[in-house]
């Protein structure tokens, strides 16, 4: 794959992030055939291009880590991108639903190292022994792809659909809780939507880091200590709406919160 066709692809999905519109795939008719190294040498691409632009990387985020999102891809492995500050959300605060295509929502754990983790043959333990504290955490997707329709490859290249992060202000130490067992409830609007536990991210959601490690070694990088780590969607993802109010409860961990203008 040459770098005219990296940045090309790059550039397609990128300038539709910014004009907020639809595309569709990649590979439907742009590159049938790109596959998921390709995607990887996309993502870069975009990411150098976001840098550039004066845009700061806050951290990795793994998506396709939990049950339902597997099966909805039918995938069996995660895959990453990275969240950029310009996709904060403070918690408690609002976001205005025309700065996004077709937004979703899904509770995630997020990590803080003490000290770097880099790869291959890290563990879920490596990753407790290394972990300096846990918080609640809402992602908020956005794929720029029609109807969310694309395959694993396409999502890969447009950043894993990364488009926002809330991170809950209660931190705590991973020795503290078990992780696997904590409990998420995503209410919206004072409605239960969709209910999951740690578990359900790759069993354990410090093998979704430990995967991160093990998969950014391949490029010679590795996972830094300091940055909030996503570890993947621990429910399925639900869409928002214009006066939304999303409300996530985690086990022991505690609660993070936005709302949805118009």
């Amino acid at each position: 794959m040459d770098k005219k066709l990296i940045k090309q692809l790059a550039d397609y999905v990128h300038l539709a992030e910014k004009e907020k519109r639809e595309i569709t795939k990649i590979t439907g008719e742009l590159y049938s055939d790109l596959s998921i190294e390709e995607a990887y040498l996309v993502q870069q691409e975009l990411i150098s291009q976001k840098i550039a632009e004066g845009q700061k990387i806050v951290g990795p985020k793994m998506g396709i880590t939990s049950e339902a999102k597997m099966k909805q891809m039918n995938v069996d492995n995660p895959i990453y991108g990275y969240v950029f500050d310009d996709m904060i959300v403070n918690e408690g605060d609002a976001i205005t639903i025309t700065d996004y295509i077709h937004p979703k929502v899904e509770p995630e754990i997020g990590f803080v190292l003490s000290r770097d983790l880099q790869g291959p043959n890290v563990t879920a333990f490596d990753v407790m022994r290394a972990t300096e504290y846990v918080f609640p955490a809402i992602e908020i997707i956005d794929s720029r792809y029609e109807n969310f329709n694309f395959t694993l490859p396409d999502v890969v290249a447009d950043n894993t659909s990364a488009a926002g992060a809330v991170f809950g202000r209660s931190l705590k130490k991973p020795e503290s809780l078990e992780l696997d067992v904590v409990g998420v409830t995503l209410t919206i609007n004072g409605e239960i939507r969709s209910l999951g536990a740690g578990a359900a991210v790759l069993g354990h959601p410090a093998n979704a880091i430990a995967r991160l490690a093990n998969m950014l070694s391949e490029k010679g990088e590795k996972v830094k200590a300091g940055q909030p780590i996503l570890s993947g969607g621990i429910t399925s993802a639900v869409r928002l709406e214009p006066g939304d109010y999303v409300y996530a409860k985690y086990g022991g961990l505690g609660e993070v919160s936005f709302s949805v203008r118009s």
